[in-house]
């Protein structure tokens, strides 16, 4: 079970995920050694999933941000539906919802032609038979998970 201490470990890594078990230890008030044992337990238990770089997606060359509803005629949370989004690089996240759709899927690309090229790749995917998408004109920020509920 999680407690403060490792909520506050949790925020500072998402803050700042470079930070020297040293300096994590300062803002617990724990010793080096019980920060280090409680971080590789948070990874141990998967509340860590990874720890990754945050890059600014226009930097790299893929500055057109889409979310592409998916509707399909069978169920796409099986694992040749995850399998087949996987292999497409410009999809950063899929998710099996409930609504309109049968999933929600987060493009990033470099151009609209990109983008068009991208949709075509995802009507390729056996089961879908549509797709309703909505472009980003701008993102005013994209939030970190609060570990306190």
């Amino acid at each position: 079970m999680m407690d403060d201490v490792d909520r506050t470990l949790l925020a500072a890594l998402q803050h700042d995920a470079t930070q020297s078990y040293a300096a994590l230890a300062g803002q617990v008030r724990l010793s080096t050694g019980a920060v280090h044992e409680r971080v590789r337990k948070l990874r141990e238990q998967g509340v860590v999933r990874r720890t990754t770089v945050d890059v600014e997606p226009a930097a790299v060359g893929r500055g057109v941000l889409a979310f592409v509803l998916v509707e399909a005629n069978a169920w796409m949370g099986d694992h040749p539906t995850r399998d087949a989004l996987a292999a497409l690089p410009e999809v950063m996240e899929a998710h099996v919802i409930a609504g309109p759709a049968s999933l929600l899927v987060k493009i990033r690309v470099g151009t609209p032609e990109q983008l068009q090229a991208s949709l075509r790749r995802l009507f390729q995917v056996e089961g879908v038979t549509g797709t309703q998408t909505v472009v980003v004109l701008e993102s005013f920020f994209e939030r970190p998970l609060d570990p306190y509920p």
